[in-house]
């Protein structure tokens, strides 16, 4: 009886650990549900499982977490609700910068760093929206060296060429990040046709 007991709570035991991981299949389900958000809801729901996830690649978990809420903090801004934005900037940035600590030469993520301190400006969170275009520079400079042929890289330039004053440049990039956007290799990170307008 005591081992019929006792296996049947290294079981259950067992059961409960497996419950508190996360399969990197399972995360990478929620990778692709980031371009079908439809809600700031459910990019709550995407942080959370990012955010709490239990994975050998928590950089990965970092970046997209921080990925969910600036996505959040982008359809805030373009659906003009009551909801506070700022938050949802800030704890992008933090995600962003502790994905950062362990991947230190990603252009995905000096380029998600980059899109944020654009955003903090746009929301008018900025206390100093000259220092913040000029770190966005500093991490698209960065993205620059590291990646090619990129959507996201392409639409921070547009964002900065547009805060810049330099809406020609902006327009010819915000083109050419569609374009992007519809190439995309195999294997790189697919978040973001949603941020582009048609």
């Amino acid at each position: 009886m005591n081992k019929l007991l006792f296996i049947l709570g290294f079981f259950v035991t067992g059961f409960w650990v497996s419950a508190q991981t996360f399969s990197d299949q399972a995360l990478q389900q929620s990778v692709q549900q980031l371009n079908d958000a439809k809600t700031d809801g459910d990019y709550d729901t995407l942080f959370n499982i990012f955010s709490e996830a239990k994975t050998s690649e928590k950089w990965k978990a970092n970046y997209y977490a921080a990925v969910a809420k600036y996505s959040k903090a982008q359809y805030l801004l373009k659906n003009t609700t009551n909801t506070p934005i700022a938050e949802s900037n800030e704890l992008a940035k933090k995600f962003a910068i502790q994905a950062l600590a362990s991947e230190k030469n990603n252009g995905e993520i000096n380029t998600l760093l980059g899109l944020i301190h654009i955003q903090k400006i746009r929301i008018v969170a900025s206390t100093d929206p000259q220092k913040d275009l000029k770190t966005a520079i500093g991490y698209m400079t960065k993205a620059d060296s590291q990646l090619k042929n990129n959507p996201r890289l392409t639409l921070l330039k547009a964002e900065i060429a547009e805060l810049s004053n330099n809406k020609i440049e902006a327009i010819k990039l915000h083109q050419t990040a569609i374009s992007e956007f519809k190439n995309l290799s195999a294997g790189s990170p697919n978040w973001g046709n949603q941020l582009i307008e048609h």
